[in-house]
């Protein structure tokens, strides 16, 4: 029987390319990181079982060390700041050529064009959270506490409010209280939205946090992590709702109990 191929992984920030790859090598995949030297952290390097350190404009150098490694697939996990992206990048010619090519300059673009051009290399990328399914938001009470019946219907109204926003692709964060909407996200992300709400409203709002219509799940996940629930406790908001099965939730069962911990009700809408 033929081991599995390599899997590529393209790092930015935070714990969620380390999640990745943990999934990844207890599936029995051999991983192959590409960290990205202006965001990655050096912890990758201890949980892939190679790692090249990359700089964000150099795409030709990423596809052909993929190529030698044999990767024929490939994960993106991790965020790269929107101002890195357009703002400090020097490109090379290959990735000047997806830039030339691009009909929105935002980062969903950007990436696409990216997984075109890898496409075109063999090389196919694949969903973020494939090796991560039991990290993801389920529906329901995901904690003891679960919202009450004004909890409930700020949930409510808050869905409607972050859906429309995330179908403008602005942002994927409402943050509500009796009905009203407080802050909405937008490039700030979703930690500095709850902080402004909890300044413009004090203790008691719920945040409702979404996928977009068409989100692309190969490179572009909803997260929540430990930060999300710093914000809140700050901001005293007590209620979460996020999108079952499209929200990934970094170090689960630590994130679950520091939030039953703090008495913020964490509920999973369909």
């Amino acid at each position: 029987m033929n081991a599995p191929r390599p899997l590529g992984l393209i790092t930015g920030s935070g714990r969620f390319p380390v999640l990745v790859a943990r999934g990844a090598r207890r599936s029995g995949r051999r991983v192959v990181a590409l960290a990205i030297r202006e965001e990655a952290d050096a912890s990758i390097e201890t949980e892939a079982d190679e790692t090249h350190w990359v700089g964000l404009g150099q795409l030709a150098l990423c596809i052909d060390t993929l190529k030698r490694a044999g990767v024929e697939d490939v994960v993106m996990a991790g965020q790269v700041k929107h101002r890195q992206i357009f703002s400090d990048v020097v490109p090379d010619v290959k990735l000047l050529g997806v830039l030339a090519r691009l009909a929105f300059k935002n980062t969903d673009s950007l990436i696409g064009g990216v997984a075109d051009a890898l496409s075109r290399e063999g090389i196919t990328l694949v969903s973020s959270v494939g090796f991560l399914k039991d990290q993801m938001a389920t529906e329901g009470a995901m904690t003891a506490r679960k919202p009450s019946a004004a909890e409930a219907r700020d949930i409510e109204y808050g869905l409607k409010v972050a859906r429309a926003i995330a179908d403008l692709d602005l942002g994927q964060t409402a943050v509500v209280k009796d009905r009203a909407a407080v802050a909405l996200e937008a490039m700030e992300g979703t930690d500095e939205t709850i902080a402004r709400a909890g300044r413009i409203a004090g203790p008691g709002t719920v945040v409702v946090k979404v996928a977009k219509p068409k989100q692309d799940m190969r490179f572009d996940v909803p997260v929540v992590g430990e930060g999300t629930l710093s914000a809140m406790q700050a901001a005293g908001a007590r209620t979460l709702a996020l999108e079952a099965g499209r929200t990934l939730l970094i170090e689960r069962g630590e994130f679950l109990k520091t939030a039953q911990g703090l008495g913020i009700a964490v509920w999973g809408v369909a």
